[in-house]
């Protein structure tokens, strides 16, 4: 006979083993945050009349972070950060993630930290913990699988000539915090926390859907590089006005323009009340730029001339 689904109890009880060992610690820190692990795949409720909505995103020491700018609590929440924007850029909600961990050898209390940044991060947005795989391996890594679900999903594709470029918040502290740290030196207590601590932004990304948003992505590689794959996925040219970027204390348009690591928002839309999105979501939303008619592209401009605009970060070039 089949047990009714789902169990009485929030995970299932796990076999002996090292590697069932580092899982307990897991679900410990992760209290009710974890939802139904144990068994070999995680069931998912979708609700009725929505599409899923699925990223994977990676981390990994070397590459994403080091440890030398990271505490174990923040490379968790980051990682789980990160991946849990790709779903603010589509305007969907979380129904739950799945960690893919790779462990060198270390102490159970670096596992401890990581889980709790991890959890921290879920539980920001209200996502529950549903499954995952470890092992083990040479450098840290956090491959991080997104579930959520939307009932019209925003889409690179969808610019349209005439729109109106939106981004929120403002840019620059992450890659200054990066400046900073490569130059030997401490970055600016509000540059580090935009680093290690971005916010995926749920509920802003669900609010510019609906006021009208057609085509949207998160800042991961820098503003000028992602909004050139909208861009390129709509086949439109867009121009980015350097000046309107907003952007924190001590950064420049250029810098602001290509910095990465932002996790803000960009959509393209018809006209948006900016005022009042920010006194709804306490978030300030800036209008940077048009979708225009022309060469598929997009064009930084400064002064009403093209410049030369940063190339962003590049994971096959940028090592």
């Amino acid at each position: 006979m089949t047990p009714d689904w789902p169990p009485s109890s929030p995970n299932l009880d796990l076999g002996p083993g090292k590697e069932f060992d580092i899982v307990r610690i897991l679900l410990a820190e992760w209290g009710k945050a974890a939802q139904r692990i144990g068994d070999d795949a995680a069931v998912i409720d979708v609700p009725k009349g929505e599409r899923l909505v699925v990223s994977t995103d990676t981390s990994v020491e070397g590459i994403h972070f080091t440890r030398e700018w990271l505490n174990s609590f923040e490379i968790g929440y980051r990682a789980t950060a990160a991946s849990l924007s790709d779903l603010a850029a589509m305007a969907a909600r979380p129904l739950g993630i799945l960690i893919a961990l790779t462990l060198p050898e270390g102490n159970n209390s670096e596992v401890r930290a990581i889980a709790t940044g991890i959890r921290e991060g879920a539980s920001a947005v209200l996502c529950p913990i549903v499954g995952g795989d470890l092992s083990s391996g040479k450098d840290l890594s956090l491959t991080i699988t997104a579930l959520g679900s939307a009932v019209r999903p925003l889409s690179r594709y969808g610019a349209k000539v005439g729109q109106r470029v939106y981004v929120t918040g403002r840019l620059g502290g992450p890659a200054a915090a990066v400046r900073a740290w490569r130059a030997g030196h401490e970055p600016a207590e509000k540059d580090r926390a935009r680093f290690a601590s971005p916010v995926p932004r749920i509920e802003p990304a669900i609010g510019l859907a609906t006021r009208g948003a057609t085509s949207g992505i998160d800042i991961s590689d820098g503003l000028i590089a992602d909004v050139g794959h909208i861009a390129a996925a709509s086949k439109v040219c867009i121009e980015i006005d350097a000046e309107r970027i907003p952007r924190v204390a001590g950064v420049t348009a250029v810098q602001a323009a290509g910095a990465g690591e932002e996790y803000e928002i960009v959509v393209t839309a018809p006209e948006i009340d900016t005022r009042q999105f920010t006194e709804e979501f306490g978030l300030d939303l800036t209008e940077i730029g048009r979708v225009v008619a022309g060469t598929t592209g997009i064009a930084l401009k400064q002064d009403g001339e093209t410049i030369v605009s940063p190339s962003g970060f590049d994971h096959f070039r940028d090592k």
